[in-house]
């Protein structure tokens, strides 16, 4: 290989780099010091008139950058539903970056194209979807929701003689929405975009867990939308999906899953129940940077009729005329994408199904052992642990936030807060593969001793 080749010092740079990266990343402080936030000042300042020596700005945003990230690809971040980066989906993730490709079309990306389709038809049937369902892979829930809602739109207003997409929403008949009032705020942020709004819904009141109360749906008539959850944010709960698909079907109405992670629940054995009757959905968006732990961006929306996924879509123009190949611009919102189904595949074949399963059914695990330890050392557990969220309570809302603060100052783990039923809350998302055992000794230790600490301050 000529020695003009230009790749061959950057990249070794950036691989040594990485590999130190991540070989030292589960030893740090999970959130960044104050120092090396500091320090990311360095990175900014004004735009250089001169260019810079590839390897010196690799060497630059290593030392800058590097010790300013949160340590989510190690075993003790449990804020928000984050998981790590599977190592296959890194190395795979890697080569799709040297590949460069746009999987805007199959002449774009005949590879990215085809594992798009391989990779939608392996989830559809892992999640125990329709088979002839169609999907889409986008950055992440926000988008699949979106994706899913717009081909709602579409299909109920094509029930009632009305062109969205040709003559948009002026003049069109009403639809009703309803949602949950734990509707996640995803969700009503794709409504807004749609057109749909976020004040003119109809929200059913949830149970003590967050699951919909079904027999609360009102009477539907017309178009009609419901949002459904699968993985409550907060307590892992699930709405009876296929009770509220009865109801909904029975007058024409569309039923959507938000199941952003809790989807991938069906995939486990021991859990699949929860998921009992969301294939009786018409549509469903899911996440593969979360339980699945493929690197960030990464979303799956999936609707029971491609035509109307298709329909809400699809692109046209001069040159881009459909070949005999599976198009993806016509199923997505976007056009030009990168091949992100390239690192689900990645992960996919990696685990096969007992790999997942088992990914799924350990993080749980943790869970339900994060769960008895707090109860058992006297601390207020306030969702009933049947995924991988926990919800705990310290006290009243001044000491549980104080707990939260130190225990994210600490740096031993990462564990966000939430209101929960009204209540302060710290939320324990264990959604990781790297999470291992001894992560979770370690990190409830430290989440008891400061909590005690932190109580005897108070009560001082």
């Amino acid at each position: 290989m000529s020695d003009e080749y230009p790749y061959r010092e950057v990249l070794s740079e950036a691989s040594r780099r990485a590999h130190r990266y991540l070989e030292h990343a589960p030893s740090r402080s999970v959130f960044p010091t104050t120092q090396a936030l500091s320090d990311l000042q360095q990175l900014g300042g004004p735009m250089p008139d001169a260019g810079e020596d590839p390897v010196s700005v690799l060497k630059l945003l290593d030392e800058c950058g590097s010790p300013a990230t949160v340590v989510s690809t190690g075993g003790r971040y449990f804020g928000f539903v984050v998981g790590g980066a599977l190592p296959v989906t890194v190395g795979a993730h890697w080569l799709a970056d040297a590949w460069d490709q746009n999987v805007c079309l199959y002449a774009l990306s005949p590879v990215g194209a085809y594992l798009e389709e391989v990779v939608l038809g392996w989830i559809i049937d892992l999640l125990g979807f329709p088979s002839h369902s169609a999907g889409a892979l986008v950055t992440g829930a926000q988008m699949a929701n979106l994706t899913c809602l717009a081909a709602a739109r579409h299909e109920v207003l094509r029930k009632a003689g009305w062109d969205v997409e040709s003559h948009g929403l002026f003049g069109a008949p009403p639809i009703t929405v309803v949602v949950g009032e734990e509707v996640h705020a995803t969700v009503l942020k794709a409504l807004a975009l749609l057109g749909l709004g976020k004040r003119r819904l109809v929200i059913v009141p949830t149970d003590a867990q967050g699951r919909m109360i079904a027999n609360a749906i009102p009477p539907l008539d017309g178009p009609a939308i419901i949002c459904t959850q699968a993985g409550n944010v907060n307590s892992g709960a699930f709405d009876p999906v296929s009770e509220i698909s009865e109801i909904a079907h029975a007058s024409g109405a569309w039923v959507h899953v938000d199941g952003a992670f809790g989807l991938w629940a069906a995939t486990s054995p021991q859990r699949k129940h929860l998921t009992e009757g969301a294939g009786q959905a018409d549509s469903w968006a899911t996440d593969a940077h979360k339980w699945l732990n493929v690197p960030q961006d990464s979303g799956v929306a999936i609707v029971r009729y491609a035509d109307a996924l298709r329909a809400a879509m699809a692109i046209s123009g001069a040159y881009l005329h459909p070949g005999e190949h599976r198009e993806p611009m016509h199923w997505t919102p976007e056009s030009s994408r990168r091949a992100r189904g390239i690192e689900i595949w990645a992960a996919l074949r990696s685990l096969g199904r007992k790999g997942l399963a088992d990914l799924i059914e350990r993080t749980c695990g943790h869970a339900a052992k994060a769960a008895a330890r707090l109860k058992a050392a006297g601390f207020e557990v306030l969702n009933e642990v049947v995924l991988n969220q926990v919800v705990v309570s310290f006290g009243d809302e001044e000491a549980t936030q104080q707990v939260i603060r130190n225990v994210q100052a600490d740096g031993t783990c990462w564990c966000g807060g939430t209101v929960w039923r009204g209540r302060a809350a710290m939320r324990i998302s264990v959604s990781s593969w790297a999470t291992a055992d001894e992560d979770m000794d370690r990190s409830l230790s430290a989440i008891i001793a400061i909590a005690r600490t932190s109580r005897k301050a108070y009560q001082a």
